[in-house]
């Protein structure tokens, strides 16, 4: 399929995806008119959202490949997005060639892509499901014969937790995966954060993302995003801007949370 017909059921090309504008503002090409109008509109109001997308998934990379090399085999990757270079799997697989991962999304051109790609990874499954619905995913026929959950496992909810618009039910997400764990299993998380944005700038935000496919988006606190963590054990150097988390070549990054970004965390559930 290309991207200018959209092939797949129940895809409404003039509306704005979150995942498809997060690819663009990775450098890639599985985009709609739509998605890159809506993405230069965000890039006009946060200039320095390619830099912090970037640095997200370098986030994710870093995080991964330090679990796999602590042990974990099971890595449960929901809002997965479109794939990209060096994915979850590519990423573990480098340390543990049996590491076994789960992809969950709710987009449809998002699974098409992934199951397309995945095809003959074995190993590796593409899963419908919706982040608000955890006790679905727990439940999915395909994860459970997928996974062992009494083993440790790594739950990756990277950059959207921010499109739950409710606190509380934000909050309650991350303690059912978190209550789902088996001791020594490890959540990962990042999440929008407004630093000094401005109130205009913010509200001018959340309109452009009210009218994706997703509906919404909420970038909260530091305190807030800290209580998704709650009985878990954080890594060095804690809940940071996720250019700052343990960063390859550049181990003095200035904290800097003045300005809009995404940080991040990761967090061991004690044995």
């Amino acid at each position: 399929m290309t991207f200018e017909d959209p092939l797949v059921a129940g895809i409404d090309p003039s509306i704005p995806s979150v995942a498809r504008m997060y690819d663009y503002y990775l450098g890639g090409k599985d985009n709609f008119a739509s998605d890159r109008a809506a993405a230069e509109k965000m890039i006009e109001l946060v200039p320095n959202i390619r830099e912090v997308a970037r640095a997200n998934r370098e986030f994710l990379g870093r995080a991964v490949r330090l679990l796999a090399e602590s042990g974990i085999r099971q890595f449960l990757d929901i809002g997965a997005g479109l794939p990209t270079q060096r994915n979850v799997h590519q990423v573990a697989r480098e340390v543990a060639t049996d590491a076994r991962v789960v992809y969950v999304d709710n987009d449809p051109i998002v699974l098409t892509h992934a199951r397309a790609l995945l095809a003959d990874s074995t190993g590796t499954i593409v899963v419908q499901g919706d982040v608000t619905t955890p006790e679905r995913i727990l439940g999915d026929p395909a994860v459970l014969g997928h996974f062992d959950l009494s083993r440790p496992v790594a739950v990756l909810m990277v950059a959207i937790l921010h499109f739950v618009p409710d606190d509380e039910k934000a909050a309650m997400i991350a303690s059912r995966f978190r209550d789902s764990m088996a001791p020594g299993s490890y959540l990962v998380i990042s999440h929008g954060y407004t630093g000094q944005i401005g109130g205009r700038t913010d509200r001018q935000v959340r309109a452009l993302y009210n009218r994706t496919a997703t509906g919404s988006v909420k970038p909260r606190d530091h305190a807030q995003i800290a209580r998704y963590f709650e009985g878990m054990d954080l890594l060095e150097p804690g809940l940071v801007p996720v250019s700052a988390w343990r960063p390859a070549s550049e181990p003095d990054v200035e904290i800097d949370l003045s300005r809009p970004t995404l940080i991040g965390g990761v967090a061991r559930l004690p044995a």
